[in-house]
């Protein structure tokens, strides 16, 4: 159940891009345009945006970069959460990952079950934190993009939603990390 509470402030946070993919283009990059217009029409910002290669270590320099950049707040990724050989974003993830969101997955999961049944399983959909900065791992199809900002990203991401979001713990999320490494 989504419900927004419209007495309180709707505050945008800044949202990165990340599609993961060997074969695509700007050109061609139909799941990450869904991603940045859906942030947009929320009313948040395209921080930034970029497609990068199948490659864990290249992978987790860019998400790396993205943490340590203070005008970064949440990264987006899609593409490479499958089982091939090729498939690593998980694998990057846990590289930068200091704790995960093990509900995001699950949701995801669940909610995918819905609409294309035990093909759900396939997916390994993830989320966590690093350095203050949110990561979600979403599936590189059109379709799984469009669930995964439609069914739980666009609610968490509002800090209206009750009765709990993630934009309301934003201030928290570096509570262990040393003095100077606010922002």
């Amino acid at each position: 159940m989504s419900r927004l509470d419209m007495k309180k402030p709707f505050l945008p946070v800044r949202i990165a891009v990340l599609t993961v993919s060997d074969t695509r283009t700007p050109e061609t990059d139909r799941s990450g345009d869904i991603l940045a217009a859906r942030i947009t029409t929320a009313g948040h910002v395209v921080a930034a945006r970029a497609i990068e290669p199948d490659d864990a270590g290249q992978l987790a320099a860019t998400l790396s970069g993205w943490i340590a950049d203070p005008q970064v707040d949440v990264v987006i990724s899609t593409g490479g959460t499958g089982v091939t050989g090729r498939d690593v974003t998980p694998e990057a993830f846990d590289r930068v990952i200091e704790k995960r969101i093990e509900g995001f997955g699950e949701l995801f999961r669940m909610l995918s079950y819905q609409k294309i049944g035990t093909s759900t399983i396939q997916s390994r959909a993830l989320a966590g934190v690093a350095g203050g900065t949110y990561l979600f791992a979403l599936p590189g199809s059109t379709g799984a993009v469009k669930d995964g900002w439609d069914d739980i990203l666009v609610w968490q991401l509002d800090s209206r939603h009750v009765p709990c979001n993630f934009v309301e713990l934003m201030p928290r999320l570096r509570e262990h990390l040393p003095p100077g490494h606010e922002d």
